[in-house]
């Protein structure tokens, strides 16, 4: 028995069925994709994030998103939603109503079990064609590691992992120092965290 596939959704009817749904969506290539809900872990790392940093940047022209504010990447035409974005200065918007970011200075995703491979791979990967973007945190829910990737010209990225909580991450686009500690507040890690992809330090990525 032929099934036939799902029409794909132009930007316009995507945006437009979005602002209306009860739940969020993600948008890639004409498909959509449905959100799963956030552990509490997840939730908790995503508000620590948020707060040390929006206390930081308080009164230095930046604000700080979390997790509702869609992000576009024109490249591509993916809408995603990161659990932190970052723009300082001036801010660029898709439309009027001001809910798709254009020009993010840094973003953060925490990983989930479920969509680990996804945040990595396709999505990181179309993060870093944003011509704004300067920096991007991949964070882990189940241990104290950070990846933390910087741009360094147009074309090339590095990459370095931050493990524990003893340590630090400074944002140099931001003017803002991370301390894992302070990022991994009021969460307990269990003993036999799952095995995550080596990344080797200062990595070269295109």
């Amino acid at each position: 028995m032929s099934t036939v596939p799902a029409r794909l959704l132009s930007e316009e009817e995507y945006l437009a069925r979005e602002r209306q749904a009860a739940f969020k969506s993600e948008y890639d290539r004409g498909q959509t994709f449905a959100m799963a809900g956030a552990s509490r872990e997840h939730n908790v790392i995503a508000h620590n994030l948020s707060r040390h940093l929006g206390n930081q940047l308080a009164g230095r022209g930046c604000d700080v998103y979390q997790s509702d504010m869609k992000v576009r990447v024109r490249a591509t035409g993916r809408y995603a939603y990161p659990d932190v974005a970052i723009v300082c200065g001036q801010r660029q918007f898709a439309d009027e109503s001001r809910d798709v970011l254009l020009n993010p200075t840094c973003l953060v995703e925490v990983l989930s079990e479920s969509t680990a491979n996804y945040d990595r791979g396709a999505k990181a990967s179309d993060y870093r064609l944003l011509d704004s973007l300067r920096e991007f945190l991949i964070v882990a829910q189940d241990q104290p590691l950070i990846d933390h990737y910087i741009r360094r010209d147009q074309n090339t990225w590095t990459v370095t992992r931050i493990e524990g909580t003893g340590g630090t991450i400074e944002l140099s686009s931001l003017g803002c120092r991370l301390p894992l500690a302070a990022v991994f507040e009021n969460i307990e890690f269990p003993p036999h965290p799952r095995p995550l992809l080596r990344v080797a330090d200062e990595e070269s990525t295109d």
